[in-house]
């Protein structure tokens, strides 16, 4: 066999292959994104048309959005949304990035203990504490207020934001902390110009994802607000009523609700992968 063609083989064979993962990796994100691409359309449509037909050429009319704007006012719910979502993620930063300096440079035996509990709260269903927490702010006044609904996020993603960050201040090399100290650092200057400074891509990843989980958690705006602080979780449920599901008011709601979250990630998604993967490669 002639030497060019024993180079051609795994050539092709690498190209094949390579072109194979290309073809599977644009399957499997057509067939994750083709229900949000067909809320969008059903949004376009008319309720008839939404039920009995389910082509791609119809005509487009904005007819459910007028509808869905009149119904309810949008800018509310989305104000609400957008106050909840970063308000709890500041609160949970500010929680966790001394929590997760304690326990990355001064552990102790208890430790490993504190973090596979915070974890464990994770598998905890929310029905199960709904009540007591449904009565405690209701005492309080606490119901239906932005104020409420930031504590509870605050609290549900505490611990997911804990552990990022533990991981990322665990990835730290100590020396750089320890010849900080040498030169007369406190700690509020340690973490405040170095820890924070080295870290701010994990720290960044980390709130961008607590913002998308607030900003799409639904079970508990649905049942702590009523209509004065509820976010946009609690606006496309409004629109499910006893008389049936107004399939294109309702995915034109959801198309308004999803299209700011999906535009804040289209443009963070740089600083969530390199968040992401800070630290894995030393």
């Amino acid at each position: 066999m002639p030497p060019q063609a024993a180079g051609v083989s795994p050539l092709r064979s690498a190209f094949a292959r390579r072109l194979g993962l290309t073809a599977l990796g644009w399957a499997i994100a057509c067939l994750i994104f083709f229900p949000i691409f067909w809320m969008v359309l059903t949004g376009f449509k008319t309720e008839s048309a939404a039920i009995a037909d389910p082509s791609l050429i119809f005509s487009p009319t904005l007819e459910s959005y007028i509808a869905v704007q009149e119904r309810a006012g949008y800018f509310k719910f989305a104000m609400n949304s957008v106050v909840v979502a970063f308000g709890s993620t500041l609160a949970a930063l500010l929680i966790a990035i001394p929590s997760a300096y304690s326990m990355a440079f001064l552990p102790t035996r208890r430790t490993k203990g504190t973090l596979l509990w915070m974890l464990s709260t994770k598998m905890l269903p929310p029905v199960g504490v709904l009540v007591p927490i449904y009565l405690l702010f209701r005492d309080v006044g606490l119901l239906d207020t932005r104020t409420g609904l930031t504590i509870v996020y605050t609290l549900m993603n505490l611990p997911i934001v804990v552990w990022m960050l533990y991981t990322f201040f665990k990835d730290l090399p100590k020396d750089i902390l320890e010849a900080g100290r040498m030169d007369g650092a406190s700690t509020l200057q340690e973490v405040c110009f170095l820890l924070l400074p080295l870290t701010l891509p994990g720290i960044a990843s980390t709130g961008l994802l607590s913002v998308i989980l607030s900003w799409n958690e639904a079970f508990w705006s649905l049942n702590l607000t009523s209509s004065k602080a509820a976010p946009l979780t609690a606006y496309i449920a409004s629109f499910s009523s006893p008389e049936g599901l107004f399939w294109a008011k309702l995915s034109a709601a959801s198309t308004m609700a999803i299209a700011p979250i999906l535009v804040f990630g289209w443009l963070t998604q740089k600083q969530m992968v390199r968040g992401l993967t800070f630290g894995a490669v030393k």
